[in-house]
């Protein structure tokens, strides 16, 4: 098993910054992603970033050269900073963590409102 835990999110204006973050705990993969997905009202839920321990990084198309992600595999966290945001970006971010060898589990946090409007 593994709970993640996320932080961060919250009202931010257009044009602003905002970082969230996903604590993992439990029994952790050798091999593994964390990241985020979003899903907004009426919308699918779409990939924001990803991370792997091992080091790459994938971004949604929307998100690119705004959204940074990064890591601390010594605390199992990762760390979104989103930068330059639009009212687009408003939706409920969920935490993802994908153990990429067997057992090859899945899980997901809680989700964390993240609202881009003046």
């Amino acid at each position: 098993q593994v709970q993640l835990v996320e932080s961060g999110g919250g009202l931010v204006q257009p044009g602003g910054s905002l970082g969230i973050s996903c604590a993992a705990s439990g029994t952790i993969s050798r091999l593994y992603s964390m990241g985020w997905y979003r899903q907004a009202p009426g919308k699918e839920r779409e990939l924001v970033a990803n991370i792997f321990n091992s080091g790459p990084t994938n971004y949604g198309d929307s998100v690119k050269g705004r959204f940074t992600i990064s890591r601390d595999n010594v605390d199992n966290m990762a760390y979104l900073q989103m930068n330059s945001l639009t009212p687009e970006d408003s939706a409920v971010y969920y935490c993802n963590y994908r153990a990429l060898i067997r057992p090859f589990e899945e899980y997901w946090g809680q989700g964390t409102q993240v609202t881009v409007s003046s």
